[in-house]
């Protein structure tokens, strides 16, 4: 098993219940990639530290993500890359150690 962490950053011109919907759609699509959430923190909307595509602030979403392995990522990748209320997005693979000091897998 491998552990992963994504955030996502929506666009902050979004309402706050289209934002929540865009964060479902991307849970769903992580699930239907082939990983398992373990985590969904919902930041809410936050300031950047500088615009980006003129923009000033974003809604925020980490996911902890747990998959076999990362046939997933593609799919996931360009997803995101096609959504227009996504600003920004970040797939980093784990360390086995700080995975299993989240409790996402069992310890090496």
């Amino acid at each position: 098993m491998r552990a992963y962490e994504l955030m996502v950053i929506f666009d902050g011109d979004l309402d706050d219940s289209l934002a929540a919907k865009a964060s479902d759609r991307v849970s769903a699509t992580a699930k239907e990639q082939g990983a398992t959430i373990e985590k969904n923190d919902w930041w809410g909307r936050r300031k950047f530290a500088y615009e980006i595509n003129h923009k000033v602030e974003g809604y925020y979403l980490v996911l902890e993500l747990v998959a076999e392995d990362g046939s997933f990522i593609s799919g996931l990748d360009r997803a995101l890359r096609l959504a227009d209320d996504v600003v920004r997005h970040k797939l980093i693979r784990l360390p086995d150690s700080e995975a299993a000091k989240r409790g996402l897998i069992g310890a090496s």
